[in-house]
């Protein structure tokens, strides 16, 4: 029973606080860090760029996707996606696949990140709903 006004407090399930922008976002982050990690010596061997260039770029996004993909509790660890995304296309004037591959991922992140907010405000109505609908216990 809640002191201050008397009423029993309802108590939302945990996974009503759970993201599943962050959770989709985190995962297209995850294998783009693969994707990314693997272009050093697509880099190297094929676009010619020299060794510490290549593994700067392209291990160091690597890196970045993962540390971001931690982030993202926050909502400006989004805007580091973001800038991960465009990182990746500009690896493009390096390697000419990449700008494929690079928009590919932008792709699915910008999938992710949209879909995954239209579901969060979804899922937080319904959530509203349930809570104004449950009666409170006897106590």
């Amino acid at each position: 029973m809640n002191e201050e006004t008397g009423d029993e407090a309802t108590q939302l399930p945990p996974e009503a606080g759970k993201s599943p922008r962050r959770g989709m976002c985190a995962g297209i982050l995850g294998l783009e860090s693969i994707a990314l990690g693997l272009s050093s010596p697509v880099m190297i061997f094929l676009g010619d760029v020299d060794v510490a260039p290549a593994l700067v770029l392209g291990l160091g996004l690597a890196v970045a996707c993962l540390v971001v993909a931690g982030m993202l509790r926050a909502e400006w660890g989004y805007g580091l996606g973001w800038a991960i995304q465009a990182g990746a296309v500009c690896l493009g004037f390096l390697v000419p696949i990449m700008f494929f591959i690079g928009a590919i991922f932008a792709l699915l992140w910008g999938t992710a990140y949209f879909l995954g907010r239209k579901i969060e405000t979804e899922r937080a109505l319904a959530w509203e709903e349930w809570a104004a609908g449950q009666e409170p216990g006897p106590g």
